[in-house]
């Protein structure tokens, strides 16, 4: 029989087997991303011609990225089950051993599943030199509740830490208060009719309208509203203030916050198009900012 710890690994990794499975499925019903799953798919013919494709003198990296972009992630972890069937091998370990720089990078993002890359991001970005707020952003702006709850529960399995506890003790001020609603994952759902007007006069006053800024009546309705609402809210607001809901954030917030509470208006608005804006900006101007 298996010791108690064999027992409880192997808990472990079915409990962030099956919240990978949740991840997957909210990710298509929000409609996140753009890879679909590819029709003609064959696991098995796949994995050999990766395996061709790093077999010899020379690695054919044209092959492997034209593969491993036509394939959803599903599809990938497939491929990957495969290759450990028929050759006995980690198939991330391989593209490892015959990539480098960031394409290296690159491959072995695609080659994680959603929810593990999310974790890993936000662990490195809380635990390295420094905070990455940038990736806090991103991921906890446009995320829905039930991606964040798995988050949670996937950090807590992988590292045994509670997420909350680790990003409240890397950041601080009104940036940190957002981030901690945010991760409570319980905005109301639907449209308050009734309190569509209020909430862009909230603003308006909190805002545009007074001298400073009333920072946590941003933080409380760009928080805790649901999307559809803040979709309205936006429309009443500009009717109000004359100023879409954006430039107002530029204007009356800076720094994290304002970083926030942007990416939170944007993916309010679209998720797709904040990230095809976040793409476009990071290929703009001098250089490029490739890291995943």
């Amino acid at each position: 029989m298996p010791s108690s710890g064999a027992d409880s690994t192997l808990l472990r990794q079915n409990d962030l087997s099956s919240n990978q499975t949740n991840y997957q499925r909210s990710i298509r019903m929000a409609g996140r991303g753009s890879v679909r799953a590819s029709g003609n798919f064959n696991a098995n013919q796949d994995a050999e011609t990766l395996y061709k494709a790093m077999k010899g003198l020379g690695t054919d990296e044209d092959s492997i990225m034209k593969l491993l972009t036509s394939r959803s992630n599903s599809q990938r972890q497939q491929i990957k089950a495969a290759y450990k069937t028929l050759h006995g091998k980690d198939l991330v370990g391989d593209l490892q051993g015959e990539l480098g720089g960031k394409f290296e990078t690159l491959v072995v993002a695609l080659m994680t599943p959603p929810i593990l890359y999310d974790v890993t991001s936000l662990r490195n970005a809380i635990k390295g030199a420094g905070t990455e707020e940038k990736v806090l952003i991103e991921i906890l702006s446009s995320r829905t509740a039930q991606q964040i709850k798995d988050i949670t529960a996937a950090y807590r399995q992988e590292y045994d830490a509670d997420l909350e506890e680790d990003i409240t003790g890397d950041t601080s001020g009104h940036f940190r208060r957002l981030l901690v609603i945010l991760l409570q994952a319980s905005r109301q759902q639907g449209v308050q009719e009734g309190n569509i007007e209020t909430d862009a006069q909230t603003l308006f006053s909190a805002g545009e309208k007074k001298f400073g800024t009333d920072e946590d009546q941003f933080i409380t309705i760009l928080g805790n509203r649901s999307a559809e609402h803040l979709r309205r809210v936006f429309a009443a607001y500009m009717k109000l203030a004359g100023y879409e809901m954006e430039e107002s954030v530029q204007r009356e917030t800076s720094g994290g916050l304002r970083d926030l509470l942007l990416a939170v208006v944007k993916c309010a608005r679209s998720v797709p198009a904040y990230f095809a804006e976040t793409l476009y900006n990071s290929m703009k101007g001098a250089g490029t900012d490739d890291r995943p």
